[in-house]
């Protein structure tokens, strides 16, 4: 299958056309454009550089080892993309492993798909492509997509479409940028997973974040020990917040005595609350419309 394709790729002629400068194609409209631009070619892999705008920047040297072997014994599959910068020079717009694979078994040359794109098509293709792969860690395609933000002017919306995610899947995986660099890197090294970090959002100060991402390693929480840990964090946060705010708000003993008989005459619970300078609030709470209106009518009846 793999030599079928190389002689495919060739194509008649195709060789000698793409050596000779004379003939050099630099758009859709010149001569043999069709032969070149949006075809499967063979091209030298020499002729080909690396894409700046590569939105991943780690490769497992493990992988690339494997790869190269499956390469070596089967050819390349999928031909990579490229985009045709000049004459004989060419630039990867996405299939970077397999490029790098061909390299290290000493490929000559490399099947290729081949188009014409500027920087920003050459980024959004290079992005698209990376963010619909399935090995990329959460950071990563976090990573992809706030780059399309950035740097395409893609809304969120926009990028619904481009990549076939929805909206709110484009979000939660934004939202992880909001993490402490150090459980970004965790994230990324498969230390914890994204439902981890999911959970760890919900915790705004960063430095209490770092100490819980410290006790799922130690304990070696699930995704689940660890919501109901922030949980749990979050109630006892509240308690003492609230727990500081009745120590500073002291309520006179005539008002005091007063509480207990509002709270008959109303039927609920008041809440009062006194500042310093002797001005307070009075809190009656209710359950319905049909419980508002007895309490106005209570609140009326002296009129």
């Amino acid at each position: 299958m793999a030599k079928a394709l190389k002689k495919q790729a060739l194509g008649r002629g195709l060789s000698a056309l793409l050596k000779d400068p004379t003939k050099d194609i630099q758009s859709v409209q010149d001569e043999n454009a069709d032969k070149v631009i949006g075809n499967i070619i063979e091209l030298d892999i020499n002729a080909i550089e690396v894409n700046p705008f590569q939105p991943r920047t780690n490769f497992s040297e493990e992988s690339l080892n494997e790869l190269a072997t499956s390469i070596k014994q089967l050819g390349i599959i999928q031909p990579i993309t490229v985009r045709k910068l000049d004459f004989n020079k060419y630039q990867l717009v996405s299939g970077e492993r397999r490029f790098r694979a061909s390299k290290l078994i000493g490929l000559e040359t490399i099947t290729a798909y081949v188009r014409i794109a500027n920087d920003q098509e050459s980024l959004e293709m290079a992005l698209v492509e990376n963010i619909q792969r399935q090995d990329l860690d959460p950071i990563e395609i976090a990573l992809s997509y706030q780059r399309l933000i950035d740097e395409i002017n893609l809304t969120q919306e926009q990028m619904s479409d481009r990549v076939g995610k929805k909206r709110s899947t484009i979000t939660n995986y934004l939202r992880l940028l909001k993490l402490d660099p150090i459980i970004q890197t965790g994230m990324r090294d498969g230390f914890i997973s994204m439902g981890h970090g999911r959970a760890l959002i919900a915790v705004d100060d960063l430095s209490t974040q770092i100490d819980i991402y410290e006790q799922i390693l130690a304990q070696k929480l699930s995704v689940r020990d660890t919501e109901d840990f922030i949980r749990n964090h979050k109630n006892k946060q509240d308690a003492q917040n609230n727990k500081s705010q009745n120590k500073g708000n002291t309520i006179p003993q005539h008002i005091e005595s007063g509480i207990k008989e509002f709270s008959e005459y109303f039927g609920h619970k008041i809440d009062v609350k006194v500042s310093k300078n002797g001005k307070g609030k009075i809190t009656i709470p209710f359950h319905s419309e049909e419980d508002f209106n007895r309490i106005k009518k209570l609140v009326q009846r002296d009129k």
